[in-house]
């Protein structure tokens, strides 16, 4: 589906992160770009800078009257949607935050307009094979780990998506050689075309996301579309554990690798005796459990996946087992802050909802008391709550959710939780009421919108305040 896209009017909508980077990639190849963006807040000049540089463009690219050389102009237009200029359109790209299900997209779609995701218009550009991972949860650890074993193998390896680094900031620098190691999510998936990863996986399915996706059945389907691009020269790696994808990989026409934190399998690779093994003619251990520097049972399936995808792309065991003993994990994800005073901090910030958070729990070997709320995306906390097991000695939660996890924690009996104002209120509770012996753990099972930018911001928050009201003792 490749388009020559010189002299074209195109629209990104959306303009964060990712329609940034694919405005750029578009003025690079000579398109007309309009930026667009639903909120009128925002500062136009900067937008149109953001869009130029690197791209080597001077001012009198952005003018209106320019005559739109490579690189093409740029015109960036807030608010109300300018309908007039969708008859001009040959192409859209819609960034992976706008849902694909508003009336002006389904317009465009009634008029034929071609809708592309940003990963896709990168796919398209770039060059090189793709190895890309989704799921619900453990997409960035298993990519970031998958990504340093590709580098300690190839010389060109680009690690992109959802991760945080645009696909289409790095398609114009890929060649042939390269590999891009890219982490995928549902919403970036709902708007593929051609995009054919070498290798995929899907790391495990539980529900998310359901105030965009409406439906648990959309959200699979979303999260399926990674492999329906895949031939019989292709791998899809699968969770067996999982009911959705062991279901998923009976079907599919491309080569499957299951991986299972359960049962030995008869290929594919799985935990046994404390040891990760690896099985395609014969068995083979990767390695012991104790050698990894990862806790936790889903962090063994993060593993497996990214071994699983890096034996399956041909890369030697013996380059895999070095990288996975070395691998120290991602910040943010049941992140060890620091122990003071015989308490433990764990930031676990990126359990953004109830699955993720119920793995934060699982990981703590210590009396636990926990930070948890925020964005309510429409999540049910039944589960989360049933997982404290007893190790959970309160529960500290803000944010727009408080109300609905307390009433919630009260139906299922458990009665230790304490509504607060803040975040910084929050932190303070738990470093006053923590013992030596405990752990406190942000783990808030939403998403941290409302308050934060983002779960980075959020988990970089409690870092900073664990270190202020710790250690001055001021809890």
């Amino acid at each position: 589906m490749s388009m020559e896209v010189s002299g074209k009017q195109v629209l990104v909508f959306g303009s964060g992160i990712s329609g940034v980077g694919a405005g750029r990639m578009l003025l690079g190849e000579g398109a007309e770009v309009i930026l667009y963006d639903q909120n009128e807040a925002l500062d136009t000049a900067i937008l149109k800078a953001e869009m130029l540089e690197s791209v080597g463009a001077e001012s009198s690219d952005v003018s209106e009257d320019s005559s739109g050389e490579k690189p093409g102009r740029v015109q960036v237009v807030l608010g109300a949607f300018p309908e007039e200029v969708l008859d001009t359109l040959e192409l859209v790209v819609i960034s992976p935050g706008v849902p694909t299900d508003l009336p002006i997209v389904k317009k465009m779609e009634e008029m034929q307009i071609p809708i592309w995701g940003e990963v896709e218009l990168a796919y398209v550009y770039g060059q090189g094979d793709v190895l890309a991972i989704t799921g619900t949860n453990g997409k960035t650890t298993t990519t970031t780990l998958l990504g340093e074993i590709m580098k300690q193998y190839k010389d060109s390896v680009y690690v992109v998506g959802n991760i945080g680094n645009p696909y289409t900031q790095a398609a114009p620098e890929t060649v042939p050689e390269s590999v891009v190691v890219a982490e995928m999510s549902s919403f970036q998936l709902e708007t593929i075309h051609t995009f054919r990863p070498k290798v995929s996986a899907i790391l495990n399915i539980t529900p998310d996301h359901l105030n965009r996706h409406h439906t648990m059945e959309a959200y699979i389907a979303a999260k399926e579309n990674i492999s329906k691009n895949q031939t019989e020269e292709d791998t899809c790696v699968l969770n067996y554990e999982d009911e959705v994808t062991r279901k998923f990989g009976e079907n599919l026409k491309t080569k499957v690798l299951y991986f299972s934190s359960r049962r030995k399998l008869e290929r594919g690779i799985y935990l046994e005796d404390g040891k990760i093994i690896y099985r395609d003619v014969r068995p083979e251990v990767i390695c012991r459990l104790e050698e990894l520097q990862l806790l936790g049972t889903h962090n063994y399936e993060n593993v497996m996946a990214a071994v699983a995808m890096a034996a399956a792309y041909g890369v030697p065991l013996s380059i895999i087992r070095k990288v996975i003993r070395e691998f120290q994990g991602v910040e943010h994800r049941i992140e060890f802050v620091k122990e003071i005073d015989g308490v433990a901090y764990y930031n676990d910030s990126k359990g953004t909802n109830p699955d993720a958070a119920i793995r934060g729990i699982q990981a703590m070997n210590r009396p636990t008391l926990l930070i948890g709320g925020g964005y309510d995306k429409g999540s049910s906390y039944e589960e989360w709550i049933r997982a404290f097991d007893g190790k959970v000695k309160k529960l500290v939660l803000v944010g727009a959710t408080r109300e609905k996890i307390a009433a919630t924690a009260q139906r299922l009996g458990f009665e230790e939780t304490i509504l607060v104002d803040s975040f910084e209120e929050a932190v303070k509770v738990c470093v006053k009421f923590a013992k030596p012996g405990d752990a406190v753990l942000l783990s808030p099972a939403c998403a941290s919108w409302g308050m934060f930018k983002n779960y980075e911001e959020r988990g970089e928050k409690f870092k900073e305040l664990v270190l202020r009201f710790a250690q001055s003792g001021q809890g």
